[in-house]
Order: C-alpha cells, then sequence, then structure tokens
C-alpha cells in the first residue's frame, strides 16, 4: 500500500483540501502534495499530524476497512496456554516488586543474549535460519 495514495483517500473522502491539511498540520502545501503523490515518504511523527489533521485513527491510515481485524485465537491458541498465562499473572501479582524487577531484568537479559547469538550465527553461515541455542 502506498501511504500517499491512502492519504489522499481519506482526504478526499472527507472532503478536505490540501490548504485544509496544511492548516490543520501546520505542513506546507507542497509537501502534502509530496506525500500524496509518492515523492517523499512521511516520519512517523508526520503520519500521527496526518490522523489528527483527518481526525481518524492512525491504524486507518494503513488499514482500508470499517475496523482492524482481530487476532484468531490471539498470541495463546489454546485453552491451556491461556490457563497458564493466567496463572503466571497471579503468581507475578503475589510477588514482591524487587523480585518481579530481577525476573523481568534476567529474562530481557536472556532475551538480547539470544538475539545476539542468533545475529552472530546469521553473519556467520551468511544463511537468515535460526538455530537453537
Amino acid at each position: 500500500m502506498l501511504i500517499g495514495k491512502r492519504l489522499r483517500e481519506i482526504r478526499e473522502a472527507r472532503k478536505l483540501s490540501q490548504g485544509d491539511i496544511e492548516r490543520r498540520t501546520g505542513l506546507i502545501r507542497c509537501y502534502v502534495s509530496r506525500v500524496e503523490n509518492g515523492h517523499t515518504v512521511p516520519a512517523l511523527e508526520t503520519l500521527e499530524r496526518f490522523a489528527r489533521a483527518l481526525e481518524v485513527p492512525m491504524y486507518a491510515l494503513f488499514y482500508d476497512g470499517e475496523a482492524p481485524k482481530q487476532p484468531r485465537g490471539g498470541f495463546f491458541e489454546s485453552s491451556r496456554d491461556t490457563r497458564e498465562l493466567d496463572q503466571l499473572r497471579e503468581v507475578l501479582a503475589r510477588m514482591p516488586n524487587n523480585r518481579r524487577e530481577l525476573l523481568v531484568s534476567l529474562a530481557q537479559q536472556m532475551a538480547r543474549r539470544r538475539t545476539r547469538r542468533w545475529s552472530n550465527n546469521q553473519n556467520a553461515t551468511g544463511s537468515s535460519r535460526f538455530s537453537p541455542i
């Protein structure tokens, strides 16, 4: 999807001119035109300004349906996974803050180490396949 095309579609559907967008965002009209014609790719902050000016949620700039798609089953597919996640939440809620912070810190370190090993493995082999640690 071309973001400029989507911005133009939303702007025209709302019967706004590029001048209206200029006044609402503080961006100059020629910049708005360059974005809509695909000559410039706006930064995320600029897209936020466009979304506010067009009075649409940010996702609407990337998704042209009525509402965002709902994930199927979520991250945890089975009811067993959901139960285990609920149990983990309960245990973490009872855990003292200093212990919880320590646990989160350890998990972050392990994730960074795994990412670093994956990155080093990828660079060494020239392959993008992930190999277990």
